[in-house]
């Protein structure tokens, strides 16, 4: 009996030591764009460079949008349960993670020793959902009167990204994306004594705001030097309709109107403080390097949405362009190409059953994000969608479809139209400058989101706003 019992200890062992490890690094508030191998050539990310070149990039990865101002809610919730935007708005959370239904408790059940740090943002105890955590942060860092509002018309500024007496990430005495980082490591330690794979959900708060970074962080990158964004503009015209104006805390950080200068210190402090972040990644690939399980390791980074920072007139993320709803999705491991980039649509939440799969977990039936293995072993395109949906509580909708996209603000009603094919920074609204050709493209996307609607269990009536776009 004892010789049958150890053959199944051993069994399993054996079973645990082949499935893959996986290495889940989140960011907050990083626009798809941020990332020096990627194309910008004004911010450093040495380490997310490495990502690109060692593993395949998703180059169009979004995020469905929030029920609130706190985008990254909405976007956390589906990635942790699995479930588009409003299905995730209603499930009870607790209710899941109690039951075994979240991303963490299906890793568990597949053998995998899990650990958590950083931003949570989820209605559920991290120390029920992880086998460890440790520093679980909330929403945002606190942010001061001083950060709102900045700089000053007359050029001056009443705050600073790197004097700790601010608090935000300097409170407890230590940046929060160094801590993260320093947990990481304790995390590969603990890992180093079990025989299970791990599962580390690695979740930093940068570069969320207050978006602050050591001195000679903010230094690399003096504000004059900036380059302002091509859609800048003093006031985005439907600011009211789609509620990204002076009552969106967002939107405060910044004065109103826009000024050139006031979008470069932002735009300065938000590469600052991804930089800063990046240095961090650097000390974990290099722990992992150092563990001896690189080899057998999965590695995703992606972020809970994107970031305006200037963009159309815009600071916060509430909103539907691309610089607010896509984010950078990188995938390193043993059968993902090295330096391929994929131009297939896909949701950042995509990752969750991703790993499921890695973790040989038959796909639960309530997952309705995809894997993406079969975009990445280029066996089917099952991993990709359509067309891609976004959505701000009941006042933005979009979509997205063959190199066009359709933003609607229903409480005007607004429609535009951009060509995001050849015009990627959505600088032409073509339902203003080729109306007679933009309309059928238009009422096409419309029938599309209609579609996506229905599936989406999404009750907000578009028809009586759009007759002229409605079948």
């Amino acid at each position: 009996m004892l010789r049958i019992v150890l053959l199944l200890l051993a069994l399993t062992s054996a079973v645990q030591a082949e499935k893959p490890n996986i290495l889940f690094i989140f960011a907050d508030d990083q626009c798809y764009d941020t990332i020096h191998a990627l194309g910008n050539d004004e911010i450093q990310t040495p380490n997310l460079d490495r990502l690109v070149k060692e593993g395949t990039t998703f180059t169009e990865c979004y995020n469905m949008g929030g029920w609130n101002g706190a985008i990254c809610v909405a976007s956390r919730t589906m990635l942790n349960t699995g479930r588009f935007i409003w299905r995730a708005n209603s499930v009870d959370t607790k209710k899941e993670r109690a039951e075994g239904r979240f991303w963490s408790e299906y890793m568990k059940q597949a053998g995998y020793r899990t650990y958590m740090t950083g931003k949570w943002h989820v209605k559920a105890d991290t120390k029920e959902a992880f086998d460890m955590s440790s520093n679980v942060r909330g929403g945002m860092p606190n942010q001061t009167d001083a950060g709102y509002n900045r700089p000053l018309p007359d050029g001056t500024d009443p705050w600073s990204p790197y004097d700790t007496s601010f608090g935000g990430f300097w409170k407890g005495g230590k940046h929060w994306s160094e801590v993260v980082a320093d947990d990481a490591l304790t995390f590969f330690d603990d890992s180093a004594k079990h025989e299970n794979p791990f599962f580390m959900y690695i979740a930093f708060n940068a570069p969320h705001d207050p978006r602050q970074a050591p001195k000679e962080y903010v230094d690399m990158y003096p504000a004059e030097d900036i380059k302002v964004p091509a859609s800048f503009q003093p006031l985005y015209p439907y600011k009211d309709a789609m509620n990204a104006n002076e009552k969106l805390r967002d939107e405060k950080l910044a004065p109103f109107p826009r000024t050139k200068y006031s979008v470069q210190v932002h735009r300065r402090e938000y590469y600052a403080i991804i930089t800063h972040m990046d240095a961090q990644i650097g000390r974990i690939l290099e722990a992992l390097d150092k563990s001896g399980k690189r080899d057998n390791t999965w590695i995703f980074f992606t972020a809970d949405h994107g970031l305006a920072v200037g963009h159309h007139g815009l600071i916060g993320k509430q909103n539907m362009y691309d610089h607010s709803v896509r984010v950078p999705f990188m995938v390193v491991g043993p059968q993902a190409e090295a330096g391929k980039k994929i131009d297939v649509p896909i949701y950042l939440q995509d990752v969750m059953p991703t790993t499921l799969e890695l973790a040989g977990i038959e796909k639960p039936q309530h997952v309705e994000f995809h894997s993406l293995l079969p975009l990445i072993e280029e066996k089917e395109s099952a991993g990709s969608y359509p067309s891609i949906y976004g959505a701000y509580i009941n006042v933005q909708r979009m979509v997205t479809k063959d190199g066009y996209k359709l933003i609607l603000y229903p409480k005007e009603p607004v429609a535009r139209l951009y060509h995001i094919a050849e015009d990627p920074q959505e600088l032409h609204d073509l339902m203003e400058t080729d109306t007679p050709t933009a309309m059928p493209i238009a009422k096409r996307l419309f029938q599309e989101l209609l579609k996506l609607q229905k599936q989406m269990d999404d009750t907000l009536d578009l028809i009586s706003a759009y007759p002229d776009l409605a079948p």
